[in-house]
């Protein structure tokens, strides 16, 4: 059986609720629901762009403690509560993936965790070291 590895990142929510921020499993990386919250803080309060480039960030960061890189992200899932929103995110999402191109999902949903955020997206990755 292929180890798991979780990953925090430190958030209290994670330990209060039971989760994980990303689970490696051989070279297969799920990354949970993540936001712009930083501590406290939201980073890109009114700009869904600044909030889509900060949790695109967060991605890179957990996967290169996994070992792995945005190179590796095959999938991406992404929560708007805003549909008009999508041209914005999508600008962001382009910077980092234009050449990479994983699937992609953008839905509109009716409300995050903190009706501050704009977007909350989910990824999965397969760690290949090419």
């Amino acid at each position: 059986m292929e180890k798991r590895i979780n990953y925090s990142s430190g958030n209290v929510w994670e330990d209060a609720i039971g989760y994980s921020r990303a689970v490696k499993v051989g070279n297969l990386v799920e990354i949970s629901g993540t936001t712009s919250i930083d501590g406290e803080n939201i980073i890109g309060k009114g700009d869904p762009y600044k909030q889509a480039k900060v949790i695109i960030e967060k991605f890179s960061s957990i996967l290169n403690n996994a070992g792995g890189s945005l190179n590796d992200i095959i999938r991406i899932r992404m929560y708007v509560i805003n549909i008009k929103h999508w041209e914005k995110i999508g600008e962001a999402f382009s910077e980092y993936f234009h050449d990479i191109k994983p699937t992609a999902t953008l839905v509109e949903v009716n409300a995050l965790i903190d009706p501050e955020l704009l977007v909350e997206m989910e990824a999965t990755a397969i760690i290949t070291n090419d």
